[in-house]
């Protein structure tokens, strides 16, 4: 070996380390920056293992044989280029007092939009540091963790719904940034100190108000003070800071799965090892994980589980707008009271509305402290002070107010806001508006109190000259179940092109933007998608006196305008092979998004047309909509596999499978053809909602030629199925009995039992699990409930499908919850041979079980204690166990040779009450 190639090859090597190493460190420096790109931060938090793997190969380097150096040397040469690059653009996001930072800024998010030039230069350092992998450099050990990168950044990436940090950003733009002033106020507020300062005692801090009283922006202020101390402690690494904010009008970020979801992700993107809490359920599942409808069981646990790693230090968990959780708020709260006396190094600050309800299941106690803003009315009115004087200050300057004006505006906002931050920023708005010579005429025209300024401006709405679009456009995004895009909305609504607007509006986005803007200051709009200013303005539009002000026809009118206009868009949009992938094999991880993306106007379409036609179902177009002549079928016959590759392309196959078995859920006693079409689309989707979800162009390969001869999907789409595939395999003629296979168990199934609701399925086998599966889309739900240690031979719900019990050949009985899979402990002892049936009782009180050890015992639900006595009698192993409908009697069966004995004429009964045997 030359000693002058190793000492080449390990210069390069420590040379790359500095790169890297300072690319890491200008990222840490730009931390103050507020909302950096997720792409930088994923990029930054894969550095330090790239460093790691290069500091292994320096050290292992000098051992080489000139071959292998020779080989690895031109590696790292074209990858110390790509991090001399994505340090010069780090250096760029770098916050500087100079006026030139936020134009630097700009830049680096353009260079990031064109190409994803970030994540594409990562990605070429991660490929050469595999290939380093691939020499050696690093052994078996390395390999696997440059693998389980990988893999881990996949599950982040299924993980996430959405960033907090994105929407914290969102927020504080959106509502004109954050006054510090306005906030720090809180900091020395006794009960916040209470919470802050009293490690264990107050684990819980709730802070309540009416809507306009700042609430987020308090709490975002908490975050950024929260994220000082973090950013303090962060060399001894013992302090994290996870947050996320609801919205009633986002469906992304409306429900408790949601919640824990971005908890989640931003706990373990700032600490990676708690990922492998996700990673051990998704491992077996994938993404479904995070989908099912027993997604928020699974994601519970695993929160819990993070927060009760001995590896997480002092952790600050903080939740906004609890009351705009829209789905599972009680599920959250119950699990946020579970947390509070076994994770004493988790704090937690809620902030609500003043609801009972959330009051209620909150039960205050030593633990939970309640900061009420109506009771720091002296506090809040401070900082509504701070507010309006730094707000009015910047609104004289753009408008060239005399010092007079400037003055006269101030106080009017002083003396009506009544410490109310909404209001002073909706007034504010107004004002951006109006002519300087009349401000003061206007403002004192705008009346204290929130909902009287929103009326008043309803009213300023009906008396423009755009009003019925304004309207219109209101209707649209009150009705929506997410916000949506400039694009989408004016793609919804036909009359948006023939009112008083531009002609050219659905072409000109700037145009239908000035016309949000003249919608009374109930709508703002951010990074080209309309938001409501405030969940309050949304209630306001929806309740009855003004809902029928702005909703002429009703809102049944609009969701079928919805619908209808979502068809006629799918309708124009959808095609086979939408994004050009042409191999059918290219699977969804491999897929990139194109730009322009043909699916942006109509991704709202394709995920809820269905939910508004549900909305609208009685109206009498849209029964005639829903006929064998209605546009439902024409749409089905020609785009409904054109719609399941789109649902494929936005990763929502499941909820497709969903949304197909709520059409097939309306009457269609008039309608056979429609309704044969959606009942085999339903059998088609849940037979191949797995290969379709992997390759979304597989819709019309292998789910076609594998679909039986006379399905109708199949007889519709023929024409698609590729001409290469010549020689089809023989399938059945008709869709048999059998909807799906459900795959999962290693070795055979040996009892299966629904959900009193329908909803799930459990099996158990004699590879000695118990699974469950979703019954709507037969996907998994896990974890598998391991526990036995031998072959399970019976599984039964209790009556209120809140427990599972199995019998096993290990002598045991045991019980399951239902939603999240955890066992109930204890295991049920006391058979001395194997268990062969296990049943419920009808009032889910008691648990029968039978042996081959000849008794049959019973055991309490709750408990799992067993009731004296064993009931013996049988002289040969018990193999089936059931109980009377009124639950007094259980017959019970055994084999003796091959005989059945059956007693009691044809039964042996058992007293339930006793446990002595009946006589004949």
């Amino acid at each position: 070996m030359s000693g002058a190639e190793a000492v080449l090859v390990i210069g390069l090597i420590g040379s790359l380390i500095s790169v890297i190493d300072g690319a890491k460190k200008i990222y840490d420096a730009a931390g103050d920056a507020k909302g950096q790109p997720e792409e930088f931060r994923q990029v930054a938090a894969r550095l330090p293992l790239v460093i790691e793997i290069l500091r292994n190969a320096e050290a292992r380097a000098s051992k080489l044989d000139e071959t292998k150096l020779e080989a690895i040397k031109q590696t790292l040469e074209s990858c110390k280029a790509k991090a001399e690059e994505l340090e010069k653009i780090f250096q760029k996001i770098i916050r500087k007092d100079d006026h030139r930072w936020f134009h630097r800024y700009k830049k680096a998010l353009r260079i990031l939009g064109k190409g994803d030039k970030v994540e594409c230069l990562m990605e070429g350092i991660h490929k050469d540091t595999q290939l380093l992998v691939s020499e050696k450099l690093m052994g078996t050990a390395t390999e696997a963790q440059v693998k389980d990168d990988s893999e881990n950044r996949i599950c982040l990436q299924h993980l996430r719904t959405t960033d907090p940090r994105e929407d914290k950003k969102r927020i504080e733009d959106t509502k004109g940034g954050i006054l510090k002033d306005s906030y720090t106020w809180i900091l020395e507020n006794s009960e916040f100190r209470q919470w802050h300062d009293n490690s264990k005692q107050s684990q819980l801090l709730w802070i309540r108000g009416d809507p306009g009283k700042g609430k987020t922006m308090l709490l975002c202020g908490i975050i950024d003070k929260l994220e000082e101390t973090a950013t303090t402690a962060s060399a001894s690494g013992c302090c994290l800071l996870s947050y996320f904010f609801c919205q009633a009008t986002d469906l992304r970020i409306n429900s408790a799965t949601a919640v824990l979801r971005g908890l989640i992700y931003l706990l373990t993107d700032q600490q990676p090892e708690l990922l492998q809490h996700v990673r051990k359920k998704y491992d077996a599942t994938g993404k479904e994980l995070f989908v099912d409808t027993n997604a928020w069981f699974a994601l519970s646990e695993i929160f819990m589980n993070i927060l009760q790693d001995p590896r997480l230090e002092r952790t600050y968990v903080i939740i906004d707008a609890l009351d705009e959780c829209v789905t599972g708020l009680q599920q959250l709260l119950q699990f946020i009271d579970e947390t509070l006396p076994v994770c004493p190094r988790v704090k937690w600050i809620i902030s609500s509305r003043n609801w009972p309800s959330i009051e209620e299941q909150l039960r205050i106690s030593d633990q939970k402290v309640q900061l009420r803003l109506e009771l720091n009315q002296d506090s809040i009115s401070a900082a509504v002070s701070t507010y309006i004087e730094y707000k009015v200050g910047e609104l004289a300057k753009r408008k060239k107010y005399t010092a007079k004006l400037e003055k006269s505006v101030r106080e009017y906002l002083s003396l009506n806001a009544d410490a109310t931050f909404l209001w002073v920023a909706l007034v504010l708005k107004e004002l951006e508006t109006i002519e300087r010579r009349i401000a003061l005429e206007r403002v004192k025209m705008f009346p204290p109190g929130l909902g009287p300024l929103y009326e008043q401006m309803i009213a300023q709405v009906s008396e423009s000259n755009n009003a019925d679009l304004c309207k219109r456009i209101l209707s649209i995004v009150a009705v929506v179940r997410r916000p949506i895009t400039l694009e989408e909305l004016v793609s919804l609504d036909d009359t948006l092109h023939k009112l008083d607007c531009p002609e050219d509006l659905s072409e000109d986005i700037e145009d239908l933007e000035q016309t949000v803007g003249q919608c009374g200051s109930f709508l703002t709009i951010r990074e080209s998608t309309v938001y409501f200013v405030h969940q309050s303005a949304k209630d306001f539009l929806l309740q009855e006196n003004t809902s029928q002000e702005i909703f002429r026809s009703g809102i049944d009118e609009i969701n079928h305008t919805i619908f209808s206009r979502s068809l006629q868009l799918m309708s124009r949009a959808l095609r086979r092979d939408v994004y050009r992938l042409r191999a059918p094999g290219i699977t969804i991880d491999q897929v990139k998004q194109p730009d322009p993306d043909p699916l942006a106007a109509v991704r709202y379409s394709c995920l809820y047309w269905i939910d508004h036609l549900l909305e609208c179902q009685t109206r009498e177009d849209t029964i005639k909509d829903l006929k064998d002549s209605g546009p439902v079928y024409s749409f089905l016959r020609q785009y409904f596999l054109h719609w399941l590759e789109a649902l494929s392309l936005l990763k929502s196959v499941s909820e497709g499978v969903i949304m197909i078995r709520k059409l097939e859920d309306l009457q269609f006693d008039e309608s056979p053809d429609v309704h044969a079409f959606i009942h085999d689309a339903r059998r088609f989707t849940v037979s191949n909602r797995s290969i379709i979800e992997q390759a979304p162009l597989q819709a019309y390969c292998s789910a076609l030629v594998f679909a039986p001869e006379k399905s109708i999907v199949r007889k519709t789409f023929e024409g698609c199925i590729p001409s290469w595939i010549q020689r089809k395999p023989r399938v059945e003629t008709h869709w048999n009995a059998m909807l799906q296979i459900l795959e999962g168990h290693t070795v055979g199934v040996t009892s299966v039992a629904f959900s009193p609701d329908g909803k799930q399925i459990v099996s158990g086998s004699w590879d000695t699990t118990v699974r469950r599966w979703d019954a709507a889309t037969g996907a998994p739900l896990l974890p598998a409930l391991e526990g036995h240690t031998s072959r399970v031979t019976s599984v039964a719900f209790s009556p209120d499908g809140k427990q599972i019990v199995s019998g096993s050949w290990d002598t045991t009985v045991r019980r399951w919850d239902a939603a999240t899979g955890a066992p109930l402990l204890p295991a049920l002892e006391g058979h001395t041979s194997r268990v062969t049936s296990v049943a419920f009782s009808p009032d889910g009180k008691q648990i029968v079980s039978g042996s081959w050890d000849t008794t049959v015992r019973r055991w309490d639900a709750a408990t799992g204690a067993p009731l004296l006595p064993a009931l013996k009698g049988h002289t040969s192993g018990v193999t089936s166990v059931a109980f009377s409908p009124d639950g007094k009697h259980f017959p019970t069966l055994h084999v003796s040779g091959y005989w059945l004995d059956i007693r009691q004429g044809d039964y042996q009964f058992l007293s339930f009450n006793k446990g002595q045997s009946l006589s004949t």
